[in-house]
């Protein structure tokens, strides 16, 4: 367990999946925690279990990322509420799947605003909160196919390497401030976007059908990952020990990225 007594996160996407495993980690680990996710049921659904299990206070922000307004707003109402920020956890769902070159400018805007424009936005608005609490951390979540590429995934691929690019660029210019930029690329997770990808109602059913072992079997560790597993990962960037990190890009696959560097 790490120590973040006394700190305030935001987290996005944290309905459900990997957002709900970080914001219900760094609650346990002694944080605030603001919430945020479209769906407003879902959300405060997931807000009152992290408080029944943590006793930490949770307050959620409906809001979609995509609109930026709601970006706004997320920033200055979690700010209202807990009157300092110290953690920003950029973390969504995905775009749709298909072949790169039939999607239209459409498909193209919206995926360029979730996942690149939504980070641009968020930091923007986190920085200047960060700088007079005496510092933060900020941690991107993407995916494993922004550093290998694979087919069907070209609106997640081309817009989280952009997230790395500025991700890269901005931990160089806050550095100074004691404010850290990470990003962290998931491979294979159980999640409902993987069984939503591999056409399973979850893992579970998948493993009936054989889908699952597929999965395992192009992971080195012969395994699909937990939400927890990259929660754990953020934990630690976030708190004291992470200090000294920035600016980095980590996979969590099980060991499938097969580059040295």
């Amino acid at each position: 367990m790490t120590d973040l007594q006394g700190k305030v996160a935001i987290v996005g996407g944290s309905s459900d999946g990997i957002g709900y495993a970080i914001a219900r980690r760094l609650a346990g680990d002694g944080a605030d925690v603001a919430v945020v996710a479209r769906r407003s049921e879902k959300l405060e659904a997931a807000a009152a279990r992290i408080r029944e299990e943590t006793g930490r206070r949770v307050f959620t922000v409906a809001a979609d990322i995509r609109k930026a307004e709601d970006c706004g707003r997320i920033i200055d109402d979690s700010l209202k509420h807990f009157g300092r920020l110290d953690i920003l956890i950029n973390n969504d769902g995905a775009p749709p799947l298909g072949d790169i070159a039939d999607f239209d400018d459409a498909a193209w805007d919206k995926a360029w605003q979730q996942n690149f424009m939504s980070v641009v936005r968020l930091c923007r608005g986190a920085v200047p909160a960060m700088r007079a609490a005496g510092g933060g951390r900020i941690v991107n979540i993407t995916a494993l196919s922004a550093l290998q590429p694979v087919p069907k995934f070209g609106l997640s691929v081309a817009t989280w390497a952009g997230v790395i690019g500025y991700a890269k660029t901005l931990s160089l210019e806050i550095a100074a401030d004691n404010i850290t930029v990470n990003t962290i690329c998931p491979g294979r997770i159980a999640t409902g976007r993987l069984a939503k990808v591999f056409g399973a109602e979850g893992i579970g059913a998948a493993a009936e059908d054989g889908e699952a072992e597929k999965l395992k079997k192009v992971v080195p560790l012969g395994r699909i990952g937990e939400p927890r597993e990259i929660a754990a990962l953020v934990a630690m960037l976030v708190s004291a020990d992470g200090g000294y990190i920035t600016g980095a890009t980590m996979h969590v696959d099980g060991g499938r990225r097969t580059n040295l560097i």
